[in-house]
């Protein structure tokens, strides 16, 4: 019995020493998401505008109804977002609208850090989502 004590009182003094610690610091150093991370949204760009042609299939597979999409045409006749918002407190980050964009328009970046004091600050509008 006091072997097993002795046994584990050493395995936690082993990790008590200096270069052993799990403990991460996190404001100064951050962990690495791995690839298959989905963090906050972003529209991806093309050369004079964004990849989107407002198709609407990414606001009708969220399970959260948390994207709105509202199309309108250009001069040329082409389809784009008028008004493309994505609501952060109701997304469940299940990634379906990247799944479902047949032009890869929408993507998840590895950024994780989501708090924010205000409520509005948490819709991603159009612009938000191109930065």
């Amino acid at each position: 019995m006091f072997l097993a004590f002795a046994k584990g009182l050493s395995i936690t003094f082993k990790h008590l020493l200096p270069g052993h610690s799990t403990t991460v610091q996190y404001p100064k150093v951050k962990l690495q998401m791995s690839d298959r991370f989905r963090g906050l949204h972003r529209l991806v760009p093309s050369q004079d505008r964004e990849k989107c042609v407002a198709c609407y299939l990414c606001p009708t597979v969220c399970p959260a109804k948390c994207i709105t999409v509202e199309s309108a045409e250009n001069e040329k006749g082409e389809k784009y977002p008028k008004v493309y918002t994505i609501d952060l407190l109701r997304c469940i980050f299940c990634g379906y609208c990247v799944e479902a964009c047949p032009v890869e328009a929408i993507e998840m970046t590895g950024a994780y850090e989501l708090a924010d004091y205000n409520r509005d600050d948490f819709q991603l509008t159009k612009q938000r989502l191109l930065k």
